[in-house]
């Protein structure tokens, strides 16, 4: 995700919540919104991707754009960047980023830790002002920081290579508005556990984390 296309559905999300745009009614097309925000049409679908993961609008091929209230559990996950399912996006990140975790305790000096627990700080205060776009941001920042920070250039490069997918999935959840403050809860312990130097723990952490993650929209994959 850009800068641009992110600064674009921060605008988006802040019209949709000051009324501009009802639940029920769609979005200008794609032509006039673009100039509307002096974008490009592909930022502005990188922008309303990023919005329809979080459960703030629906697209519905040869209609339009709608926005929504939130995506109900059971409703149909849309498929993210590269046309990776998210059930294997999720499966993927349970493999290798518990690792990134262990790693990190074992390895992250003291800035690193700090600069993890800033994003946290972060990513929660998004949540006290409802601004999931931000939030989304903070939480992806989380995982990334992770694995930059687990000392082992390989992982680093396989998990920032598929930044897009993951982050597309990660937002996911935040569509129920009564469990976003379940991911920034998760992270906590996972933060402590990094704190405390703790590998093993951090690894359980870690997994727990994304296992509960994929629970909330409804995922149940196998963990190896």
């Amino acid at each position: 995700m850009t800068r641009l296309s992110s600064f674009a559905a921060q605008t988006l999300q802040r019209q949709i919540h000051e009324g501009q745009y009802q639940p029920g009614s769609s979005l200008p097309g794609q032509r006039e919104l673009s100039s509307a925000l002096g974008i490009s049409r592909t930022v502005l679908r990188e922008a309303v991707s990023m919005l329809e993961a979080l459960g703030l609008v629906h697209s519905q091929p040869g209609k339009g754009v709608f926005v929504t209230t939130g995506r109900s559990s059971n409703g149909e996950l849309p498929m993210g960047p590269l046309d990776m399912p998210p059930h294997a996006v999720f499966q993927f990140r349970s493999i290798i980023e518990p690792a990134a975790a262990a790693l990190m305790a074992r390895n992250a000096g003291d800035a690193e830790i700090a600069a993890l627990q800033a994003t946290q700080d972060r990513m929660q205060t998004a949540l006290h002002e409802m601004d999931l776009v931000t939030a989304a941001d903070a939480d992806l920042e989380f995982h990334l920081a992770i694995a930059e920070s687990s000392a082992n250039p390989m992982l680093t490069a396989a998990i920032t290579a598929l930044e897009a997918p993951i982050g597309y999935s990660l937002r996911l959840p935040f569509a129920n508005p009564a469990e976003i403050w379940e991911p920034a809860d998760e992270h906590r312990v996972v933060l402590d556990a990094i704190t405390r130097r703790d590998p093993d723990a951090a690894h359980a952490a870690m997994r727990t984390h994304l296992v509960r993650a994929a629970a909330r929209i409804s995922i149940d994959f196998e963990t190896p």
